[in-house]
């Protein structure tokens, strides 16, 4: 790691000669732009001197910064969609760095060409590969099943996102499974991110600022993860006046309060507070068997219960410090003899500081997170596990005139403790404690038509004492003005493992372990290097503009799993390994078609894609290889107003894999030793496996969801907001599992009509 932070500093030290070469003629000018009414920042927006080349984006702090400006007089100039054009006459001088913050007035004139034009700029400038950016916007146009948009329902329609089921369903990310997905809330990390009802996410819709999802191929500022990462931040709370909004449907019911704790000053100087608190309660185990009675003989029988606090202060030159905290939980029961909950709660800290005349700029964070469940089946005994730890971390951020420099140092520590009994009644029980240490540098440069952003991750793992390098690297082309050629690549290391198989089917326990600390074998007999997950990736795809509202993407990939550890649920003595080594391939690829004009929008969505694992013993297809998986969307807007909306989603994936039945036998378990008399004992139903895991195929899954939403304007920051749906419009019977035993078959969620009411103010 040492070496690593050598050559962050030589790379800081060449962009810092060649600024001071320059700074005889050349200024730079950077700052914060904010929504006026509010004062929080706005995000991804473009800032530019008039009339020049000379612009930046803001990133999600709302921070921007413009290098190397021949010193002078400029207009500097920001124009949003929603938003007036800000425009500020400001005065370069050589070699100072001058802070100018913008301020933006809301509209109600409509920039879509703004908004193109300002879309078009960040995929010319950013590599983006693998990466998409939700808002909530985009969350609210999905069909809100139960009146409710929410962030689980809208990644089911990003492409390369595979969801097994509405009943408990997991995402799973390009041939990842749900352990190999990093998820983050404002830099907490967060274990479980979706409730046992497949439908709603942990996070609050109404307070999301921005998500970046990374399906692949990302850079070195993430780390621990092999798959996948979810980054979700939240917004500040409105730093002018308090506000709030309460909701209720058929599913549940949330409310939102935000306000100032010490009010942003009308020409922004000063310090400035704010806060924001979310709750929300599911009574659906309640009303369902008032209102859906007939989706089986307990209705749904889910609940849940999440609260989010957050607390920001911002003094004058746009430093920022935020606190934040959240508690959630949920319980499902299942056929009354299964009972699965979960609690976890978490608290964690960011903040950004910007000094006066220094190019870099510091930002960190430092966290706690929990995550306890438990599993309660009929007569067999209790499962348990818990995860919980710390991570912090500090980045400095270095911006050059057409590219920056970020390096940083993270720490994490983390216990897990699981109680388990596997089929044959062996107990399996860890107990563990670990510490993580990383450090990363990330390079971005435009050269002519070329983005280059080579980054590089070290990793330190204390309990295994293992050290890896892993070596990334994301590339643009701009071929024409509307053609753009895009990849990456990269090795992607973890500790993390999971108690889930590949081979399950439905099990909503996850327990979490950490890698094993004894030599491990791979199924050839041969030791490996180190008991960590790895996995390397390459992508390569196309950006086309087609025409001035339609965006087409298309992306192919392969991931190589090349060491993946679980638990070996076959041992039968003392003697056997507890843990087994597999190793994995997913590949395919996506295509994304999405239109934006004025009243209509439009997202198609195909992927196809194999994932595989192998075991040592044979070559198999998890229980989530879908081989073909579509998904539209669209949205129209009605009324000269626009205040009517409505949207329908349809999904059409081809049918997961599972093992087929033999036979059945008569399983006698011997509980009374080798006294045991097995003429007269009672068994239970044994099933014979086919030899070929996962070797048949279920019917294909397809559902429509529509919504209908209006909303009423009844002063200057009050509305009334009204919504109905209808989840599986034609009442399609899509298969989630079949019961050996009662021999039964166990469908999805029937048709499910759902209203809600909302008023915000």
């Amino acid at each position: 790691m040492k070496y690593f932070l050598n050559l962050a500093l030589c790379i800081i030290a060449l962009g810092g000669y060649t600024a001071l070469s320059a700074q005889t003629a050349t200024g730079d000018v950077r700052g914060f732009v904010y929504d006026k009414e509010t004062g929080e920042p706005i995000i991804f927006t473009n800032v530019y001197m008039e009339g020049t080349g000379y612009g930046a984006s803001t990133d999600v702090n709302g921070f921007y910064s413009i290098n190397k400006v021949p010193a002078g007089g400029y207009v500097l100039m920001c124009t949003y969609v929603g938003y007036d054009t800000t425009r500020i006459d400001i005065q370069i001088k050589a070699g100072e760095i001058t802070n100018q913050k913008i301020f933006l007035d809301k509209s109600d004139i409509v920039l879509k060409e703004v908004e193109i034009s300002t879309k078009k700029q960040e995929a010319q400038s950013e590599v983006r590969t693998s990466t998409i950016k939700i808002t909530p916007k985009q969350i609210s146009i999905i069909p809100a099943i139960g009146g409710e948009p929410d962030l689980a329902q809208y990644l089911q329609i990003l492409p390369g996102v595979i969801f097994t089921g509405d009943q408990g369903g997991q995402l799973y990310i390009r041939g990842g499974s749900e352990i190999q997905t990093k998820v983050l809330l404002d830099g907490m990390t967060i274990y479980n991110p979706f409730h046992s009802v497949g439908l709603f996410s942990v996070f609050e819709t109404d307070i999301i600022k921005n998500v970046e999802v990374n399906t692949g191929g990302f850079n070195a500022g993430y780390g621990g993860r092999i798959s996948a990462v979810i980054d979700v931040t939240t917004r500040d709370g409105n730093k002018k006046r308090h506000a709030g909004k309460v909701s209720a449907n058929t599913f549940l019911a949330k409310a939102l309060l935000e306000g100032p704790i010490t009010k942003l000053h009308p020409d922004g100087t000063g310090v400035s507070g704010s806060y924001v608190i979310t709750a929300k309660n599911s009574y659906l185990n309640r009303t369902a068997p008032l209102m859906y009675d007939y989706v089986n003989e307990q209705g749904l029988p889910y609940s849940f219960t999440d609260v989010y606090g957050k607390m920001s202060f911002t003094v004058d030159n746009g430093s920022k410090f935020s606190l934040q905290g959240y508690r959630f939980g949920d319980d499902a029961t299942f056929r009354e003899t299964s009972d699965f909950s979960w609690t976890a709660w978490g608290m964690g800290s960011n903040f950004v500081i910007v000094p006066g005349q220094s190019k870099i700029i510091l930002d960190g964070f430092f966290s706690f997170s929990t995550y306890d469940m438990k599993l309660l089946e009929g007569d067999l005994k209790p499962r348990t596990s818990s995860i919980g730890g710390f991570n912090t971390g500090v980045n400095f951020s270095y911006f050059l005139p057409k590219g920056d420099i970020k390096y940083g140092i993270e720490m994490a520590g983390f216990a897990t403790t699981f109680d388990f009994y596997n089929p044959l009644g062996i107990k399996i029980v860890q107990d563990q404690n670990t510490t993580e240490i990383s450090a990363f540098v990330r390079y971005k440069a435009e050269v002519g038509k070329l983005l280059l952003e080579p980054s590089v991750r070290s990793q330190f793992y204390a309990s295994l004492s293992a050290f890896t390098l892993e070596p990334r690297i994301g590339l643009k082309y701009n071929l024409a003005e509307n053609l753009r050629l895009k990849a990456s690549a990269g090795i992607y290391t973890q500790n993390f493992i999971s108690t889930k198989s590949d081979q399950d089917v439905v099990n909503l326990f996850t327990g979490f372990l950490s890698a094993p600390e004894g030599a491990l074998k791979d199924f050839d007999g041969n030791s490996v290097a180190n008991n960590l997950q790895r996995a390397t990736h390459a992508i390569g795809g196309v950006e086309v503009n087609l025409g001035k509202h339609a965006e087409l993407n298309l992306e192919g990939y392969y991931k190589k799993f090349n060491q993946l550890i679980n638990i070996n649920r076959n041992k039968l003595f003392a003697s056997d390994p507890d843990y087994i080594i597999e190793t994995g391939n997913s590949y395919g690829t996506d295509i994304l078609l999405k239109y934006d004009y004025k009243r209509f929008y439009l997202w198609a969505v195909y992927s196809l894609s194999w994932v595989t694992r192998n075991d040592g013993n044979q070559e198999y297809p998890p229980h989530f290889d879908r081989r073909h998986n579509t998904n539209f969307l669209a949205s129209y807007k009605l009324g000269k107003d626009m205040s009517w909306e409505v949207s329908a989603r349809w999904n059409l994936g081809s049918g997961f894999p599972f093992t087929q039945t033999q036979g059945f036998y008569e399983s006698i378990d011997f509980n009374g030793g080798i006294d045991a008399n097995y003429l007269s004992q009672n068994g239970t139903l044994g099933v014979i496996y086919d030899e070929k895991l996962n070797g048949g195929r279920l019917p294909a899954y397809h559902r429509l969801d529509l919504s209908l939403h209006k909303e009423w304007k009844i002063g200057k920051y009050s509305a009334i907001e009204a919504n109905a749906s209808l989840t599986n419009v034609y009442n399609r019977a899509n298969i989630f599992y079949f019961d050996r035993i009662r021999y039964e078959r166990v469908d999805q969620l029937p048709i499910l009509p759902s209203m809600g009411l909302a008023f915000s103010f």
